[in-house]
């Protein structure tokens, strides 16, 4: 249970992530990536953007070369590609899957994408590959998915996807 502990610690915060990404996005569009540049993407002060990257480079992830120009490390922009990647896995599954609409999948996808392990996103992935594959078992799944009744009746004790007399529908029903 020392897990939630482990992100405090993590050098790649949301705010982080999405640092590294704009130095990315820009150096990808203009060739280049400045505090400014990225303030700019970010929409936040140049100050902060600054006070940001300061762990980013002490961490070896981003490099500022004399004429102030920011570019991602080998570290960095393989980060920076595992992030995304992730992104578009969730993004993917979210939407494609789940059925949860293209802007929440989106949504829910930044808040994860620092977050997702290597090893659950290459099972993702493999997941993802399974219901593109077009065989008939992962169409069968994913039909029988769509047409199930997800309604529930409360009643914990007969209900197999609750736990200790706790209904999980309850706690995330959209009122919440």
């Amino acid at each position: 249970m020392e897990t939630w502990k482990e992100f405090d610690q993590n050098v790649v915060t949301h705010s982080a992530a999405h640092h590294l990404m704009a130095i990315d996005d820009l150096i990808q569009k203009l060739g280049y990536a400045r505090v400014s540049d990225v303030a700019r993407q970010l929409n936040i002060t140049r100050g902060s953007v600054s006070i940001s990257l300061q762990p980013l480079k002490k961490a070896g992830l981003v490099v500022q070369d004399e004429n102030r120009h920011i570019r991602l490390s080998g570290d960095g922009q393989a980060l920076v590609d595992a992030i995304k990647t992730k992104r578009v896995l969730m993004q993917r599954f979210f939407d494609e899957i789940l059925g949860v609409g293209a802007e929440q999948a989106e949504i829910d996808a930044c808040k994860l994408e620092h977050l997702l392990s290597n090893a659950t996103a290459q099972r993702l992935l493999s997941f993802l590959r399974f219901f593109d594959s077009d065989q008939v078992a992962a169409r069968r799944t994913l039909d029988a998915w769509r047409q199930f009744d997800p309604t529930c009746d409360h009643q914990t004790q007969r209900c197999p996807s609750c736990e200790s007399g706790v209904c999980l529908a309850q706690n995330v029903s959209e009122s919440h």
